[in-house]
């Protein structure tokens, strides 16, 4: 059970999208510190291909990221995975080919108290879909699946799997023409009870910030491949 659930609460606010936050050349600066970076995981079966944000490859990158971000929430700290050395990384760079299911990034340390998550794109074409359903335990991939379910000897920074949700929501149907406009990958029994707050379209330059107490999903539109920036933080 996590322990600072009421701060958690008050810190809480709407998702928001800034545009025009990030320059055509900062953005290009991003892309090409995505491909000096080393691959932290290429899972073939997920087609998804994932990059630690290491520290050091660009110094001024970073105080760029770091102010922008501290601008529009204020004090805050890391909260991704760290390197092999016990730095924070800055966040995860993802290359996905397929859309990203069903899940909450609450983290995987229940005594921290979590705050908010970014996301930068760097390519045009793509949407994340942001629920008004939260989840105040550690980070957990939602699903239905039964050989999904059956994982549970998981590495560090893997998510928990887990139906818990189907029994928090309600049984509510889920709308059937947001499922087939946006979340074709997910089975709709998945989505009972739950309602859509936020879908972001990506658009380059902009960041989404959005509470890690959001169940939140990629959605079923991705041309060829989609790349982007995730980085979690806590009080």
């Amino acid at each position: 059970m996590r322990k600072e659930i009421e701060k958690i609460k008050i810190s809480e606010s709407a998702p928001k999208v800034i545009k025009n936050l990030y320059s055509k050349e900062e953005i290009e600066e991003f892309l090409k510190l995505y491909k000096e970076l080393p691959t932290t995981v290429h899972n073939k079966k997920q087609n998804v291909i994932k990059k630690r944000w290491l520290q050091g490859y660009n110094e001024r990158l970073e105080k760029l990221f770091f102010d922008r971000l501290k601008k529009e929430i204020g004090d805050f700290r890391l909260d991704n995975l760290q390197d092999e050395k016990g730095k924070d990384i800055y966040g995860l760079i993802q290359e996905s080919y397929a859309p990203i299911g069903l899940h909450v990034d609450g983290g995987f340390e229940l005594n921290n108290q979590i705050y908010k998550q970014s996301l930068i794109p760097l390519t045009p074409v793509g949407s994340t879909v942001i629920f008004k359903n939260r989840f105040y335990e550690e980070s957990t991939s939602f699903t239905q699946d039964p050989e999904e379910l059956k994982k549970t000897n998981l590495q560090y920074g893997q998510n928990k799997r887990s139906s818990e949700h189907l029994k928090l929501y309600g049984e509510k149907p889920f709308d059937q023409k947001i499922h087939e406009r946006y979340l074709r990958h997910e089975n709709i029994e998945n989505l009972k009870g739950l309602e859509v707050e936020l879908i972001y379209e990506w658009e380059v330059g902009s960041m989404l910030i959005f509470d890690r107490t959001h169940l939140h999903c990629s959605s079923s539109v991705i041309e060829g491949k989609k790349i982007g920036i995730a980085t979690f933080t806590k009080k």
